[in-house]
């Protein structure tokens, strides 16, 4: 047998059985899933609202720094056009109708800002190369930056660290700041189809999924993953370094809790919290 047919073939293991009480007695479910739209402007403001949100939830987090930082989210209804933050804006006061619309020229197609060139020409490369990437997040938090200087991914020792077991990789060729598409093309290029999260070497950390909620969600746990892993670099004494999860172990544990929607659901109690905190104000 091999390892993917003996991960799904644990005994007593059902990978959907993950919240208890999750139909009600009439089979409804009471887990919450990625909304169906009754049109694709339904779908766009639902977009837009969240990429709003996920702004504000990162500058809780402390992950602005200046002007850096950029995240992006393909439009439903024009899909060679993206959503991106305002240039110079803090992520703490962005609203919806802050976010700007270009294409793949470069060119502002609705809003009243410009937009970070470096920031553009990072993901219009990935929306490019990667149609099924709709969001993309990076920014320069003081852990991802810390951690992406050693060049390496991050080992199998952790639970939260197993979500991006064979889903993550890393970008070698730093070459200063972006200004140019090329570097976009370089990073698109180190990013796989399965990954979630790439390590752009002594730049940082860069996310991406299919919803901005999953992309939001990839980066924040992965840079905490950062923030644990140079812990545990540090403690390590006489050699005795951490033990590894097994192979068959950390496989299923990705197929678990490393899924395209448990990365959408985990950002859901971060959107209703910063609507609460908000009143919505974010929301205009």
């Amino acid at each position: 047998m091999d390892s993917r047919s003996a991960v799904f073939n644990k005994a007593g293991t059902d990978l959907k059985s993950m919240a208890v009480g999750a139909r009600t007695q009439d089979g409804r479910s009471t887990v919450p899933t990625i909304p169906e739209f009754q049109s694709k402007e339904e779908e766009r403001r639902y977009c837009k609202e969240h990429l709003a949100a996920a702004f504000r939830v990162f500058a809780d987090r402390g992950y602005d720094e200046g002007v850096a930082g950029h995240m992006s989210l393909r439009d439903p209804v024009l899909r060679d056009h993206f959503w991106i933050n305002p240039y110079a804006m803090h992520f703490a006061d962005i609203t919806v109708s802050d976010l700007v619309l270009v294409n793949e020229e470069a060119e502002v197609v609705q809003g009243n800002h410009a937009v970070n060139a470096a920031g553009f020409s990072i993901h219009s490369e990935i929306h490019k190369a990667h149609p099924w990437i709709n969001a993309v997040c990076h920014a320069h938090t003081v852990y991802g930056k810390a951690y992406s200087v050693f060049g390496k991914k991050l080992p199998p020792v952790m639970q939260d660290s197993l979500r991006f077991y064979g889903s993550h990789s890393v970008n070698l060729d730093y070459g200063g700041v972006v200004l140019s598409t090329e570097e976009g093309k370089n990073i698109a290029a180190t990013l796989g189809p399965k990954d979630k999260v790439c390590i752009l070497q002594n730049h940082g950390l860069l996310s991406v999924g299919e919803t901005i909620d999953e992309a939001a969600y990839w980066f924040m746990c992965f840079d905490k993953c950062c923030q644990a892993q140079l812990a545990i670099d540090a403690a390590v004494r006489d050699g005795e370094g951490p033990k590894e999860v097994d192979h068959e172990t950390a496989f299923f544990t990705e197929q678990t809790i490393g899924t395209r929607h448990r990365g959408w659901l985990n950002f859901q109690p971060y959107y209703t919290n910063m609507v609460r905190k908000t009143r919505g104000e974010f929301l205009l």
